[in-house]
């Protein structure tokens, strides 16, 4: 890798010259003079503040800097506006924006986003540690403060319940450790009946990251009143879980020493609900993140990233001083970061972020990322270097067949008369899922009636086996013939079709694997792509054309009745076998019950010759 244009050295490789900038025997880099200092650590507002910046660490934080100016100081004048440190993203996967993490970085930059721990298991899922490596690599060039963890659940369960492009064990992740101290933890252990029962596999994963001396993140969806499952899954070392939905479930993790991160993301409107456990219950803070998990490429044009979701706890009653520890300082003592990002303090890396207006606001005028200023009004101003996908990643649909109509005709026990199958029910800006038991006609051996209900088909688009799994979805709204198609299908990324057409699903499907992945829709109205070829996840385009077509898929699905929040961030997650409680890969329909995951049968009245995974 090329040596980066926003390096950020080891500590120890810089204190001669932050000592001698403090002492004013050297120049400061750059100094920002007159601010209103967002002081994370003593939760004050420090006014009349100057920050020195030596390279891309800050040397002297005081009343005043002067010592340390001489002509060669860029000096930025705060005028009593708030200086707070860069916002920090604890739980995020960038492929889920659509966007390479160079544009995600243009997108994030300007909202205040300085730095990030990402979980790349979306192509990690696709292509094994080649992807993940890549990810690494080309976040690492940007100037983000940019921590990669290792996936952890590739597959998300086992491959009796999907079908995924690579398959990552203890040796992967030991591996993966080796690439540099930025691969920060083990990234969130989804699979936690596996844990919680004993899984080999997931137990040694764990293990070789505590024994590499990094983080392990969680992903626990079962109730927590069930403490004794709680405590096995806290036991093995996981010490941080994003899964919170309910402030029940933070005051369970924050009791036994995890880290609670309370999630906003596009369509996953958890902080509402989770922030009560400060709010109204009081629970210390200290161990509360805010988090965004996925957002979509609109929303961030739309709404924002860490910025938004500072302003929204700030509108459920919580301080902003407190919000902004939550996104900031407490995320970097989470990964063990203080001395590094998380806090305008010497020593720190000079991250970020001058604030105009009132501090509840959140609004971000400038970002300062080690060193440098990077964004300015919300635009990016530094210069982003480029970065190159290989043809594996740019080839990953390996579809080599003309998808007709009668691949989702979904066949029936009976010749003729009314079955009650078993329906997904999805649920607008939840993660989770209800089992509903719906009757549909049949005729000809055949489901001839939808009742109401989508199709859902999920075709294994790794070049393995050829699996299609059928099922049925409620609550998508549809009132066409029409149909939506896409390889982001988390977290196996197969190629996943929602229709009321058969026709148009196959006609959608035929769109996406003709792009080599990316989302299809098809309606009266036509059809409305968004190519995404990198890994069938993502597109190397500038963000802001992506967020465009990322607008019209949702504009096509609304015309076509489809009318929920950030509609496709919903969608995406139905073939997502991991949460509760009920979903369909390529191998068909999989539940999850207090005692592991299951597979079951479309109809249910017909058995099928399931197992329960522990």
């Amino acid at each position: 890798m090329e040596k980066s244009l926003f390096p950020r050295p080891e500590q120890a490789d810089c204190i001669k010259e932050l000592n001698a900038t403090a002492r004013g025997d050297s120049a400061a880099s750059l100094v920002i003079q007159n601010a209103k200092l967002v002081n994370v650590v003593s939760g004050e507002i420090l006014p009349e503040m100057d920050v020195a910046v030596q390279g891309s660490r800050i040397a002297y934080v005081g009343k005043d800097a002067g010592h340390t100016i001489d002509g060669s100081t860029k000096i930025i004048e705060a005028d009593g506006r708030y200086l707070a440190p860069g916002f920090l993203d604890g739980h995020c996967h960038i492929e889920s924006s659509q966007i390479t993490p160079t544009q995600f970085a243009r997108a994030v930059l300007p909202k205040g986003t300085t730095g990030g721990f990402f979980d790349a298991h979306e192509i990690t899922n696709v292509l094994g540690l080649e992807g993940l490596k890549l990810m690494f690599q080309e976040a690492r060039q940007t100037p983000m403060a940019s921590y990669m963890q290792v996936a952890s659940c590739v597959p998300s369960t086992s491959s009796d319940y999907e079908t995924n492009g690579a398959s990552i064990g203890p040796d992967e992740v030991a591996e993966a450790f080796t690439w540099g101290k930025d691969m920060i933890g083990l990234g969130e252990v989804m699979n936690f009946p596996g844990v919680v029962y004993g899984d080999e596999r997931m137990l040694g994963e764990i293990e070789q990251a505590l024994k590499a001396n990094r983080i392990v993140d969680g992903h626990y969806t079962w109730s927590p009143r069930d403490d004794r499952k709680l405590s096995a899954y806290a036991a093995t070392g996981i010490s941080g879980d994003h899964e919170c939905t309910t402030s029940e479930d933070v005051i369970a993790r924050i009791r036994l020493g995890q880290y609670a991160k309370m999630r906003r993301g596009s369509a996953w409107h958890d902080v509402a609900e989770t922030i009560k456990a400060y709010t109204e219950k009081g629970l210390d803070t200290r161990r509360m993140m805010l988090v965004t998990d996925d957002r979509s490429p609109e929303s961030l044009v739309d709404e924002g990233h860490m910025d938004f979701v500072i302003r929204h706890a700030i509108a459920q009653g919580v301080p902003p001083v407190i919000a902004i520890q939550m996104a900031t300082i407490n995320t970097a003592e989470r990964f063990g970061l203080s001395n590094d990002i998380g806090i305008i303090a010497p020593g720190r890396f000079a991250d970020m972020v001058l604030l105009d207006g009132a501090l509840t606001d959140v609004n971000v005028a400038m970002t300062i990322a080690a060193g440098q200023v990077v964004a300015e009004n919300n635009q990016i101003v530094a210069e982003l270097p480029d970065f190159s996908y290989p043809v594996s990643a740019l080839q990953s649909v390996h579809i080599d067949r003309k998808i007709t109509p009668g691949e989702f005709v979904i066949e029936s026990p009976v010749q003729e008369g009314r079955l009650e199958v078993r329906a997904i029910e999805v649920r607008e800006n939840q993660v989770g899922t209800f089992e509903r038991h719906i009757p549909v006609t049949c005729s000809n051996g055949e489901v001839s009636s939808l009742d109401g209900l989508c199709k859902m088909a999920v075709l294994e688009r790794h070049g393995i086996n050829g699996n299609t799994g059928l099922g049925l979805v409620s609550g998508i709204g549809f009132n066409e013939p029409a149909a939506i198609a896409t390889t982001v299908a988390h977290d196996s990324h197969n190629l996943m079709v929602i229709g009321s057409n058969d026709a148009r699903m196959a006609e959608a499907a035929n769109a996406v694997v003709e792009m080599q992945g990316g989302i299809a829709v098809v309606s009266d109205s036509g059809i409305t792509t968004l190519p995404l070829p990198v890994a069938g996840l993502m597109s190397e385009a500038p963000f802001e054309e992506v967020a465009a077509g990322s607008k019209a898929i949702s504009q096509a699905l609304a015309a076509a009745g489809c009318t929920m929040n950030y509609a496709f961030m919903t969608l995406s997650l139905l073939a997502l076998v991991v949460i509760p409680e009920i979903r369909l890969s390529d191998t068909g329909l999989v539940r999850i019950t207090d005692a592991g995951f299951e597979k079951v049968s479309l109809f249910v009245e017909e058995k099928i010759d399931a197992k329960v995974i522990q």
